[in-house]
């Protein structure tokens, strides 16, 4: 983009020193139309240099506000997922699943605490001498709605799946998949739900997409897409840095 302003700039010079020149040896009969041309050169060159600076601009402030509700999106997708693990030892492998779990389930409420009992074992084994053990008694205290520990009264949930209002293609959905992967010869229950890039920013311009897609930095979102969760490893942290929100 430096380039291309910097090439700008010095078009817009060499065109003002052409009308110097015309102005100063041209004929007179032929400069007022000449000069028209170059002016009109002039306006055009230092428009392209305005939008050069000011569409990347407006593009990264654009994607910035998308991202920021995409990602909100995604906490949902993940907080729910993860509820959804803790209750039933997996992922949902689809929103429509996934919806009627949080319409439905539940969180059991324990309460863990330690006791000491008489070994009857160890009391048999050493002649009728009382021998004691430790153990871990594990309380149900009742039940908590799903739905109302994770969104209280908002029915944000049944949306999920679609991606916020004025973002992307009419009809555009995240992707969601679920399943296990082998670490140490144990199976563990993985997910992944994501959006590309290219369909958040659908309507921006192609190029600054193609550049957006290649990004490699710290503070932005690497990669195509935006995501949460993975299907090759195991984690459920996002891939947004912590200036969009809690990737955690």
């Amino acid at each position: 983009m430096l380039t291309i302003i910097l090439i700008a700039v010095a078009s817009i010079l060499l065109t003002i020193g052409l009308v110097w020149l015309i102005d100063k040896f041209l004929p007179t009969s032929l400069k007022p139309v000449i000069i028209i041309a170059l002016w009109a050169l002039i306006a055009f060159l230092g428009y392209q240099t305005y939008m050069s600076v000011y569409t990347p601009i407006q593009f990264n402030k654009i994607k910035k506000q998308r991202y920021a509700a995409v990602i909100e999106k995604l906490i949902d997708i993940r907080d729910a997922q993860l509820a959804h693990k803790q209750v039933t030892g997996k992922f949902a492998g689809d929103f429509e699943h996934l919806i009627k779990f949080i319409d439905t389930a539940k969180y059991t409420i324990t309460q863990r605490r330690d006791s000491t009992i008489i070994d009857e074992e160890m009391t048999k084994r050493y002649g009728g001498v009382e021998t004691t053990k430790d153990i871990i008694i594990i309380d149900t205290l009742g039940f908590v709605s799903v739905k109302d520990s994770l969104f209280k009264t908002s029915p944000r949930y049944k949306t999920m799946m679609n991606l916020p209002k004025g973002i992307g293609p009419e009809g555009a959905k995240f992707k969601m998949e679920a399943g296990t992967i082998d670490q140490n010869d144990i199976k563990i229950p993985v997910f992944e739900s994501s959006v590309k890039k290219s369909v958040i920013l659908f309507d921006q311009d192609p190029d600054l997409v193609v550049q957006e897609n290649q990004v490699i930095a710290v503070d932005d979102v690497n990669g195509d897409a935006l995501m949460v969760g993975s299907m090759s490893e195991v984690k459920t942290n996002g891939n947004w840095p912590k200036t969009y929100g809690d990737d955690e």
